[in-house]
């Protein structure tokens, strides 16, 4: 049995600056990376390297950028029968000053985006899967077709992200485990959510709505797990952070490692903050999670 995750592929540029620079000025480039990246991708390769069994459903370009993309995709063990090959690979140019400031500029083509029907053609040739992890950063309705296959064979569903309006009301009560950064958290309660005390309340109300567990991210605190018996606050860890990028990709790829492992949800949270701590120590989101391995 198997984990499926949707979610989208790119290109990575990472620049690694002095400062980043006002109008009309320039600043030097310390180290420059170039990878493969995007959350579904960077999930992908964290499960692979966590020693799940991990097939990828998203887009790669017709270009050679894409071509790349999947030779590192196999590389790195991740299954890639499930990425369709249409138009430019999307990409990602992140830069980080020595403060921790991050600047995002994100190309990603209409074609880059995951539809409907690849959902649909890739999960009918995708066999023996009890996991399906899903990106929200892409449309609703590839996400939601991939909850109702995977409740049509019984699989796990865990979803990272937010969506509105109907298809939430459509997509929580398929959700197992949901997972949302600051930003998303926000939107899911209609304010910012930066006390615990407002993440426990926001997270008991999405339970009700379906979830089993529900982790919500409290901005400079940690992150907060949610279930129907109670909840637990995981603190940030304790360590140098050179960039940001990955922890979320690579938080959610520990979190379904330690569900398929069979641990209590305060024991999951804890191995899925121990791979974001792992990540954010180093430039670029391609997570390093073999450390962890169980």
């Amino acid at each position: 049995m198997g984990v499926v995750v949707i979610g989208e592929i790119c290109r990575d540029l990472v620049l690694q600056v002095t400062e980043h620079p006002g109008p009309d000025a320039s600043a030097a480039v310390l180290e420059r990376r170039e990878m493969l990246g995007g959350k579904g991708a960077n999930q992908a390769v964290g499960l692979a390297q966590l020693g799940e069994t991990v097939e990828l459903i998203g887009v790669a370009g017709e270009d050679e950028v894409g071509a790349e993309c999947l030779e590192q995709l196999a590389a790195d063990g991740v299954g890639i029968r499930g990425v369709a090959r249409r138009g430019s690979t999307a990409l990602m140019v992140t830069t980080v000053d020595g403060s921790d400031d991050r600047r995002l500029f994100e190309q990603r083509p209409a074609t880059a985006l995951v539809t409907e029907a690849d959902v649909i053609d890739a999960l009918a040739g995708v066999s023996a899967t009890d996991t399906v992890s899903i990106q929200l950063q892409q449309p609703a309705a590839p996400a939601l077709a991939a909850v109702r296959a995977a409740k049509r064979v019984g699989a796990t569903v865990v979803a990272d992200g937010v969506v509105e309006g109907r298809s939430r009301d459509e997509l929580l009560p398929g959700v197992d485990v949901l997972r949302a950064d600051g930003k998303e958290a926000a939107i899911l309660g209609g304010e910012p959510i930066e006390e615990v005390a407002k993440a426990a309340a926001l997270g008991r109300q999405l339970v009700a709505e379906g979830p089993g567990l529900v982790v919500l991210a409290v901005p400079g605190v940690g992150d907060l797990l949610v279930w129907s018996q109670g909840d637990h606050l995981l603190p940030l860890a304790d360590v140098s952070v050179v960039d940001r990028t990955g922890a979320g990709d690579a938080f959610v790829a520990g979190l379904v490692h330690g569900m398929r492992q069979g641990g209590g949800a305060v024991d999951i949270g804890r191995l899925a903050t121990a791979a974001a701590a792992a990540t954010v120590q180093r430039l670029g989101g391609r997570p390093d999670l073999t450390g962890l391995c169980s």
